[in-house]
């Protein structure tokens, strides 16, 4: 059985390869709606590896609003993070299923900057976690 800390980093590396493919499909300005939804991917992996390693349960959703409430119990800063879950939570299913979701660049922009956020702020905590620990 891996270790948490294992089970962290490796959350942590999917979160930052889906930030990577969001980029790469940025860069070339095709399949924006591909961006949306790994951004939409790093942010509920980077939140997840928070729970984990702090041995918060979740269920299994994609709803990233939930997830922010059960880092909130942990660490009330998380909940500033909530107009940005908003905004990222639809692209995990919905926006894969509706033919007629087509973003802009600026939308996948957004929701990439979005991604990069959350991420940023939960390496932080886990950083500072791991000093204190």
């Amino acid at each position: 059985m891996k270790s948490k800390t294992d089970l962290v980093k490796g959350w942590l590396k999917k979160a930052d390869s889906d930030i990577a493919s969001a980029r790469t499909c940025l860069a070339s300005n095709e399949a924006l709606d591909t961006v949306c939804f790994h951004s939409q991917q790093a942010a509920e992996k980077s939140l997840k590896a928070y729970l984990i390693a702090n041995d918060i349960d979740f269920p299994f959703i994609h709803n990233l609003e939930k997830l922010i409430e059960l880092c909130a119990e942990h660490e009330e800063a998380f909940r500033t993070l909530k107009p940005m879950a908003q905004e990222l939570t639809p692209y995990a299913v919905e926006l894969r299923y509706d033919y007629e979701f087509w973003p802009s660049a600026e939308t996948a922009q957004k929701a990439l900057n979005s991604a990069i956020a959350i991420r940023a702020f939960v390496l932080e905590r886990l950083s500072m976690e791991l000093n204190e620990g």
